[in-house]
Formats: C-alpha cells, structure tokens, sequence
C-alpha cells in the first residue's frame, strides 16, 4: 500500500472486495471491450457491407474475443498522455492487441456508448450486491423480531416513556423500513436499460449513413446489443448520453437505505445509552483511549456517519441531471465519476456493518424489566382505578387520590432519586380496596403491550417470509467488518 499518496477510505476500511470490484478498471474497461464485440457482431450479422463486400469478417471478431480480458494499460496510458482521450486511448489499445480489426474497433459509435452503457451496467451489478445484502440484513433481523417478540418493554415517544411495546416489535419498525427500501431497489433494477447506440446527437445518424438509410437495420441495433449484454431493452430515446436522472433516480434509492440505516443506529445507540441492547464488543477492543471502561457503540456510528455521507452525496446526480444542456455537457463527467461509485461503496460498507450489529446485538431482559417496573405504576394507574371502582369505589375520587399520589412518586423519584412508592401509596389508601399483592398483579408487563407480539408474528410470517423464501439462495451471508 502506497503510504505517500491519499487513499480512499472505501477501499481501505469501509466497501468489500466485491463492491470494490465492479467499479474497478478492470470491471471497466473489460466491459468496454465486451461492448465492442456487441457492437462489431451487431454490425457482422445486420450484413453491414460496402460495395457488395462485408466491412466486418468474424476472423475480426474473433481476434478481439481473444482479448477480451487482457487489457494493455501500459500502452493506453501512455496513449491518452498524448491525446488526452481515454475512450480513444483504449481503443488504440485494443487496435495494438487486434491489428486486424483494430480498423473496425468503435465503428460509427461515440465514446458515450462504451462510457454510458458500462456505468449502466456497473450500477445495475451495484444495486444487485446491494439488493443481496440488503435481504440478509433483513433476514437476521426477522430472527431478531421472532426471537423478541414478547420481551415488553418501554416504548419512548419524543424519547419520553410511553406505552409499552416489545423489544420485536420494535425491531419491525426497522424491518419495515427496510422491507420499503428492498421495494424501491427491486424497482430501480427492474427499470435499467442501456443506452444503446445513438451516435453523438441521439439520432443514430452514423448507423443510418453505415447502413445506407436502412432504418430497419439501424432499428435492431439496440436491441441486439442489449441482448448479447444481457439486458431487455435500451432506452428508446436520448441525447448523446442516457438521461442522468437514471443516475439520480438509483442515488435516490441508496439515499433510502442510508436513511433507514441511520434510523436504526440511532436507535441502538440511545438503547446502548439505557444499557437494554448493545451492539457486539471484541474481546480486545478497545472503547476508548481515555477512559479504559468505556465501550463506545462504534459500528452504529459509524453506519450514521457513512449513511449521512450517502444522503448528501445523493444531491450530486440531482444538481447533474437539473444543469445538463441540449444533448449534452461534459460537466457530468468528472462528478459522476466521484459521486456515484462512492455512493454504492458506502452504502455496501453501511449494510456490512448493519448485518454485522444485528448479528452480535446483546440485549440485557433484567435492565430492560427494571426499567419498565419503574415507569409501568405511572401508566397502570387507569387499570387499577378500574378495579377500584368495581370493588365500589368512586371514580372521580379514585382519580384525584392516583393524580395526587402520582405527583408524590414522581417527586420521589426524580427529585430524591429513590425508587417508584406508587404502588405502595395506593395500597395503603382504603379507598381503593386493594392489596399490594392484587396491585402488583395488574402491573403484570404482558399485560401492556397490546397486540405487538401478534403483530410481530404476523409482520414476519405474511410480509418479511415470503420474500425471504423467494430469495433463500442469496440468504446466509456473514459480515466482518475493516479496522
């Protein structure tokens, strides 16, 4: 590793090799190769001919087959220093493998039909590694839920008690979120199309002058190269280039996982902060360098920090796609190389860490009870009433006895720090007719959470399990996380 120039910390500590892979150059000049065989054999077998005589043999086609995947960078590079072109410089390249057929290499194209097509076919490839961790993110947490689903627990609006809820319940909210996102990208991968061959304006006027003004020819040009690359259609309209709102549209998407990432780290950080659930801690890691004791929720930070980074980042293809010209500019160029493969290199590190937190999530049921057992006399205090007033007590009496008493255990609590004496106040008052035994029956925890646990069973079993048995051969994956 180079130590004398800046490196990206997506390759160094956040995206896997998978990730790093598909928006390599190798991924990316293999690819162009590949697109220029599509292009060479779509115009081989549309009989593209001059004179009678056919302008593209397969002993042509052949010669670049066989260097396909041996890409000659020395001579590329020293190419583009001179010419300042890097689809000319490669396709110099490729002519010094390929003599043969170095004449026909790129014929009647423009550079945006190797440069668009290829980041089509990168992103559709990226959201496809995405969509597969995405799913076992999902899966792991769906065990989660069933595993807890009738643990009660505190419930926080505005991070404030409320009514109770369970430790699975709470987690499909999160599972939700994701079960959105996983919607959206199946959509997105579902809409990519290729740019096809349109020549410089769109209009594919070199392909007509090639063929000699037979539209129908230049018709099936598109649809065979999507075909032999794999996809069902090309876009049928452009510019030069393919619409960058697709570049903004797939951002978007990414923008919703980060979203929903965050949401959960947050989460697990104020959970971490009560001491109910804490993220996975190594033996030997170290929390803090000042103070030995501490284990910091680093991994759910830093999930927050990279899915800020993708939210921000997702502007960058809006502000691109808003401020093109006509049928093109080139001031997309240099920011998408930047925004969008850095986008999926985060996005793919984010649901690597995502997996690897709820894959080791610690949850302490005893602090989590203690908690509830402090706040749960506070929101028992209707159901005692209740009881009370069937015992033949009066309601409007019971109810400024709890209101006055209620103040008294909060003052209690809060302002001498000892533990909740509601339940002992009210037994003590004969009002109520009650024991502190019959008290403390009713504030029984399951008796608090409604329907969560069923809603939980039901969310998994009827809209988490279905898509995970449809997807059961990309499920199992484990995530181990960089520095």
């Amino acid at each position: 590793m180079s130590t004398d120039r800046y490196t990206s910390p997506f390759c160094e500590r956040y995206a896997s090799k998978e990730m790093q892979y598909i928006f390599s150059p190798d991924k990316k000049f293999k690819t162009w190769r590949k697109l220029w065989i599509a292009l060479a054999e779509t115009e081989y077998e549309l009989g593209l001919s001059e004179n009678g005589k056919p302008v593209i043999s397969q002993e042509q086609i052949d010669e670049l087959k066989a260097h396909a995947e041996d890409i000659n960078y020395d001579v590329a590079k020293e190419r583009e220093k001179m010419v300042r072109h890097d689809v000319m410089s490669h396709v110099y390249a490729y002519g010094v493998q390929c003599p043969k057929a170095a004449g026909i290499i790129h014929l009647g194209a423009t550079s945006c039909y190797v440069g668009d097509n290829t980041d089509v076919i990168v992103m559709t490839e990226a959201m496809k590694l995405v969509r597969k961790k995405l799913l076992n993110v999902i899966n792991e947490l769906s065990k989660f839920a069933m595993e807890y689903k009738d643990l009660p627990t505190l419930a926080f609006t505005h991070f404030q008690p409320a009514q109770p809820t369970t430790v699975g319940k709470r987690a499909t909210l999160w599972l939700q979120e994701l079960m959105l996102d996983l919607s959206d990208l199946d959509y997105m991968i579902g809409q990519q199309k290729l740019l096809g061959c349109k020549g410089t304006t769109g209009t594919q006027a070199s392909f007509l002058e090639l063929f000699n003004g037979d539209h129908e020819k230049v018709r099936q040009i598109d649809k065979k190269i999507a075909e032999k690359m794999g996809f069902e259609a090309c876009y049928p309209v452009s510019g030069q280039t393919y619409s960058r709102k697709v570049d903004s549209r797939v951002l978007n998407v990414l923008s919703g996982i980060a979203q929903s990432a965050h949401k959960f780290s947050n989460d697990i950080r104020l959970l971490q902060h009560l001491k109910e659930i804490e993220e996975p801690f190594e033996k030997n890691q170290i929390g803090s360098s000042a103070m030995a004791y501490k284990r910091n929720p680093m991994r759910s930070e830093r999930i927050a920090s990279l899915s800020n980074y993708v939210m921000a980042d997702a502007l960058n293809p809006a502000f691109t796609a808003a401020t093109q010209w006509f049928e093109r500019t080139l001031d997309d160029s240099a920011n998408k190389r930047v925004s969008v493969p850095e986008a999926f290199l985060a996005i793919d590190g984010i649901l690597d860490l995502y997996l690897n937190v709820v894959d080791g999530l610690v949850v302490y049921d005893k602090v989590i009870y203690q908690r509830f057992m402090k706040e749960i006399p506070f929101m028992a205090t209707e159901n005692i009433m209740m009881d009370a007033v069937k015992r033949g007590g009066n309601r409007q009496e019971l109810h400024e006895l709890i209101r006055e008493y209620s103040m008294q255990a909060g003052a209690t609590v809060k302002k001498e720090g000892k533990e909740n004496n509601l339940v002992d106040l009210i037994a003590a008052d004969p009002a109520f007719g009650m024991t502190k035994e019959e008290i403390e029956a009713i504030l029984e925890p399951k008796n608090f959470v409604g329907r969560a646990p069923e809603q939980t069973e039901e969310f998994i079993t009827e809209v988490v399990k279905p898509v995970l048995d449809a997807n059961k051969d990309i499920l199992g994956m484990t995530a181990e996380i960089n520095v």
